[in-house]
């Protein structure tokens, strides 16, 4: 009788523990903080989300699906996809913001919704988005067909020229 993958017959692996390395060494004054980039950093909230495309389209710090490090832009675009998945993780991220569980010092400035496919959204996903933009300020960009092929050195796309303010005004 075949039982299935190891895993399945000892269950989950616990991550091993970090060597101890003593007690930290106290972080000695390096002069005055590194002064916060000008700009916009970009955070994506679930992968996929197109975070390095718009960063190299409408310019700004990419920061992947992380905060903004020390000297990078601390105003964040949260980016999203405009599928159920990402309406919910921008959504969860927005309440991160709203009930101050985020890092001291960053700040939403507003949404980014990438279309997830060429088209209209189903009533459903437009609902959402509109309860978002109830709550925060959100920039839609459209499915743009170049962007698969990397199309990206074609500059914004129409409709976004909210956006292209937006990324502009803090350059």
């Amino acid at each position: 009788m075949r039982q299935g993958p190891e895993i399945w017959i000892r269950g989950p692996v616990a991550a091993p523990e970090p060597p101890d390395r003593g007690p930290a060494a106290p972080e000695t004054p390096r002069g005055p903080a590194p002064a916060e980039a000008p700009g916009i950093s970009w955070t994506g909230v679930h992968g996929g989300a197109g975070v390095t495309t718009l960063a190299g389209v409408f310019g700004g710090q990419d920061c992947g699906r992380g905060w903004p490090g020390p000297g990078d832009p601390s105003s964040v675009l949260l980016v999203a996809r405009t599928h159920a998945a990402g309406l919910t993780a921008v959504g969860r991220a927005v309440e991160e913001f709203r009930l101050g569980r985020v890092p001291a010092g960053v700040g939403l400035d507003s949404v980014v919704l990438v279309a997830d496919a060429p088209g209209r959204l189903p009533r459903p996903l437009a609902q959402r988005v509109r309860l978002l933009e109830s709550a925060v300020d959100v920039h839609r960009v459209p499915w743009v067909p170049a962007w698969r092929l990397d199309g990206t050195h074609e500059g914004p796309p129409r409709g976004t020229e909210s956006l292209v303010r937006r990324t502009r005004r803090v350059r």
